[in-house]
Order: structure tokens, then C-alpha cells, then sequence
């Protein structure tokens, strides 16, 4: 029939168009809150935030550290500890292995010290990167050093936490890192050092349950998640509905959890006076 005829001419057509739109491969990124493609330079440039919606993007810790630290001061402890694999999963190896290479992170958390506006602090910035930037033993150990050398040195802590939890991969005891974070965190409270906790999305499970909330002073990004479990395992455990957004930075502020919702741009300079204040000195506003 001459229909037919006339649909398989067009199809021939479409097959045969060709196009010279063309994309560069991993220069785009799209916002999950927004739905907007956007340029990856544009977000990097914008402190990882969305220009078109303002949604926060997840930060990786080289750039956290260009964000807070100041220039060419950092220097990373210097912690060689190799994770263990107490459930003999083959896989868990090969794993962590894939993610240094495609990270170029060795775990989930970076140590060390470092200047913010001149004032030398000890300072903790996990990475969701790795593994959601779960807490096994290295992390844990890490932290608990980073602790420990503020104690010795009389720094201020800071911690940066991002993450969904305890990694289950070491069982029991990456659970066991909640008990010696927490442990060690009474030892600077006793020393009357400053311990400035901020909480970035997402923030669950055992570090919510440990370090990530003992903090003298809580700040938070704009919008993040922050809980133990997620919304439906509650609902789901106590058999009710919960709020809605109650997870929130916003809805934890409204409500006592935390001290202080803190932009992107502001944290440094917001940590910088936290820490002249707790010494006693006075801020200038310029």
C-alpha cells in the first residue's frame, strides 16, 4: 500500500540523518535537584554548587582542603595502616583497590594539620567517594590519632564528616570505632580543647552516632541529610509517619541538634572566629 511505502521511506531517512551536535564526554554533570545539565567547570567554579538552583554538590577532600585550609600549610599525618578483612569477603580487597585508583584516595578520611586564617588546627575531612566515606578501622584509627595529636599539640579539632555509616564489610569491628572515637573525644573535652564538628550530606549511621555529634560547636551545610537510619527504616520500625524534611540540616537547627546552618563560602571564616573567640580574642569584622 502506498502508506506503507511512505513509512518506509521515512524511516530509511531517519536512519540515514546524521548529526554534528557534538558533547564532550564528562564535561557535564546534572543536578539532582534541578534536573538541569550544567556545565562541570561552571559547579567547580561556584564552590560545587549548583548556579541554577543552588543545590550542594558533594565536595572531594582536595577541594574541601582548598576551600578551609589555607595555602600550603596542610600536612598530612603520616598514619600507615593497611585495612584488614575480618569477614574474609574475596571481594572486599579488590574493591578498595579499584576505588584508590579511580579515587586517588587511599580511605575514606584525610588527617592532618593545618592554618585556617593563621590559627593551626587539627583537621578531618571524610570523602563520600569511598565507599559512601564509611567508617571501618583505618578510618577510625585515623580519627583517633588526629584526637589524640590535638591533645598532645593543644589544637583545635575539626572534623568534616560525610557518610553513610559503619562499613559492615569489617563486622563488629568498624562498630567497635564508635566506642575509641567517642573515647578519645572525652580526653580533648578534659584538655578544654575546641572540637568544631560539621556535618555535610549526607551524615548517618555510626558517625552520626559518635564523633560526628559530640562536637563543642555543630555546623552544618545548607540542606543535608543528617540521621542514623533513613526515613523508611523508621517508619517501617516504629510504625508511624514522619515528619516531612525532618532529617534536614534545617529541621535538625529548628529543633536543637545542631548550632548553626553555615553556607559553603562562609565556613572558613565561621570556624576562624569560633576559634578566636573560644581563645578569647576579638574578630574583626573586615
Amino acid at each position: 500500500m502506498i502508506v506503507d511505502k511512505i513509512k518506509k521511506q521515512e524511516t530509511k531517512n531517519i536512519k540515514k540523518r546524521k548529526t554534528n551536535v557534538d558533547i564532550p564526554i564528562g564535561k557535564w554533570i546534572k543536578c539532582d535537584n534541578c534536573k538541569e545539565i550544567i556545565y562541570k567547570e561552571a559547579v567547580r567554579k561556584n564552590l560545587n554548587i549548583c548556579p541554577n538552583c543552588g543545590h550542594y554538590f558533594r565536595m572531594h577532600i582536595g577541594k574541601r582542603l582548598e576551600l578551609i585550609i589555607d595555602d600550603g600549610t596542610y600536612e598530612r599525618f603520616d598514619i600507615n595502616i593497611e585495612t584488614t578483612n575480618p569477614l574474609e569477603l574475596e571481594d572486599y580487597p579488590k574493591k578498595l583497590k579499584i576505588l584508590r585508583e579511580k579515587t586517588g584516595l587511599e580511605e575514606a578520611v584525610s588527617c592532618g594539620t593545618g592554618n585556617i586564617n593563621g590559627e593551626k588546627v587539627v583537621i578531618c575531612i571524610m570523602d563520600s567517594a569511598f565507599l559512601m566515606g564509611s567508617m571501618g578501622i583505618v578510618v577510625g584509627e585515623k580519627i583517633t590519632y588526629s584526637i589524640e595529636q590535638a591533645v598532645e599539640k593543644k589544637l583545635p579539632l575539626i572534623i568534616f564528616s560525610v557518610s553513610g555509616g559503619a562499613r559492615m564489610q569489617e563486622g563488629i569491628i568498624s562498630l567497635m570505632q564508635m566506642a575509641k572515637t567517642t573515647a578519645a573525644l572525652t580526653k580533648l573535652d578534659e584538655a578544654g580543647l575546641l572540637y568544631i564538628s560539621v556535618l555535610t550530606d549526607p551524615t548517618y549511621g555510626g558517625v552520626t552516632a559518635s564523633f560526628a555529634s559530640l562536637g563543642d560547636i555543630i555546623l552544618a551545610e545548607p540542606n543535608a541529610m543528617i540521621g542514623f537510619a533513613g526515613q523508611r527504616v523508621i517508619e517501617q520500625t516504629i510504625g508511624e509517619s514522619l515528619p516531612e524534611g525532618f532529617q534536614t540540616s534545617e529541621f535538625l537547627l529548628e529543633h536543637g541538634f545542631i548550632d548553626k546552618i553555615v553556607e559553603r563560602k562562609d565556613l572558613k571564616d565561621t570556624i576562624y572566629k569560633l576559634i578566636k573567640f573560644n581563645k578569647g580574642g576579638m574578630v574583626s569584622d573586615e
